[in-house]
């Protein structure tokens, strides 16, 4: 009769941790070419076309750029939130809610100084998204209620809520379409590349990943977070208010989220429509998982998503690839990743009775 026995590994180097998305990143580039070649097209053409779409000119790069913005900032949050075994499903209805947020005051902050404008919609931003996520926080520590359940159920809950508004309230007079006014020039990002759409959002997603990795590897916060992710009762044990550090870790993850939906809508989209995120609350969740849950792993598995669907614009253009094969990709890299994950972290040894 064969057993198999699964033991943990000895904690990877820090440098493993960004080591090992690349790795999973070459590695799923290299699989990749089963689903092309099956759609027909032609491998290293479609290859190239993916990556010339995505970084081969000005345009096609600062464009690589903005859409890794919001990417970033979901992986962020999930990362940040799946460390402390927070199981933040919910990313999605925090963007939602910072970009509805920002929405109410960009219309209507027509009487404030213009200074102002930004930084009270950014902060705001935040904090919307934060009190979203702090709701599921909250019933995982006082009710005991399933984090995984109720943080997914939310996003619906936030859509609804949208939807409603943006057929009542908020809606733009005199449109039959569920969208609202366009919010007030002091309340847009300011673009920072003439003549593209390169904005101050990017610079803000890339300032949290310092501010995250900074958390997490030189505060006592960080430490708490990493005690209540490897055993929550041994670190309840060890003095650690871990209800308090749920809450804190659930406000920070949604409010990276929120301050994604204030990005879309103060620098792309100018107004709040239903399709104002194409799913990237759901795409932070393969991201963080991609990046190892590590900042700087997620910058990377961010800006490769980023070039995947950009990119497979132009390689569907070029060479008939349909463009839904970056989606087969992004799938393939979660796979990988776990793959990867299993053997780096665990060990399977066979035994025989």
């Amino acid at each position: 009769m064969i057993r198999f026995r699964i033991q943990k590994r000895k904690p990877l180097p820090g440098w493993a941790k960004i080591v090992i998305p690349l790795a999973a990143i070459v590695v799923t580039l290299v699989l990749a070419a089963i689903p092309i070649l099956i759609a027909g097209g032609h491998l290293w053409k479609s290859y190239y076309y993916l990556f010339y779409g995505a970084l081969g000119t000005r345009f096609n790069l600062l464009e690589t750029f903005v859409k890794a913005s919001p990417l970033l900032l979901t992986g962020l949050a999930v990362a940040f939130a799946f460390r402390a075994k927070f199981w933040n499903i919910g990313a999605e209805g925090q963007l939602l809610a910072g970009a509805l947020t920002a929405t109410v005051l960009g219309v209507n902050m027509g009487g404030v100084p213009a200074f102002l404008v930004l930084p009270i919609i950014i902060m705001t931003g935040f904090l919307a998204g934060g009190v979203w996520a702090a709701i599921p926080a909250l019933l995982k520590t006082k009710l005991k209620v399933d984090d995984v359940v109720s943080t997914l159920l939310l996003n619906y809950v936030m859509i609804h809520i949208m939807g409603a508004l943006l057929f009542g309230p908020l809606q733009q007079p005199g449109s039959s379409w569920p969208r609202s006014a366009a919010i007030i020039k002091a309340a847009t990002y300011p673009l920072l590349v003439p003549r593209s759409r390169f904005h101050m959002g990017i610079l803000i997603a890339l300032f949290a990943v310092f501010v995250i990795w900074f958390i997490n590897q030189k505060t006592t916060f960080g430490y708490r977070s990493k005690a209540v992710g490897v055993n929550i009762n041994a670190a309840h044990f060890g003095g650690i208010n871990t209800t308090a550090v749920i809450v804190w870790t659930a406000l920070i993850s949604g409010g990276l989220a929120g301050l994604a939906g204030v990005g879309e809508l103060c620098a792309i989209q100018y107004r709040l429509i239903m399709d104002i995120s194409p799913g990237y609350g759901y795409s932070g969740i393969v991201i963080a998982m991609l990046g190892n849950l590590h900042p700087v792993g997620v910058l990377f598995s961010s800006l490769f998503f980023s070039v995947i669907i950009v990119g497979a614009q132009t390689m569907s253009r070029m060479t008939g690839v349909p463009t839904y094969i970056a989606e087969v990709i992004q799938g393939m890299s979660l796979m990988v990743m776990l793959i990867f994950l299993l053997f780096t972290e665990y060990k399977i040894k066979v035994m025989q009775k």
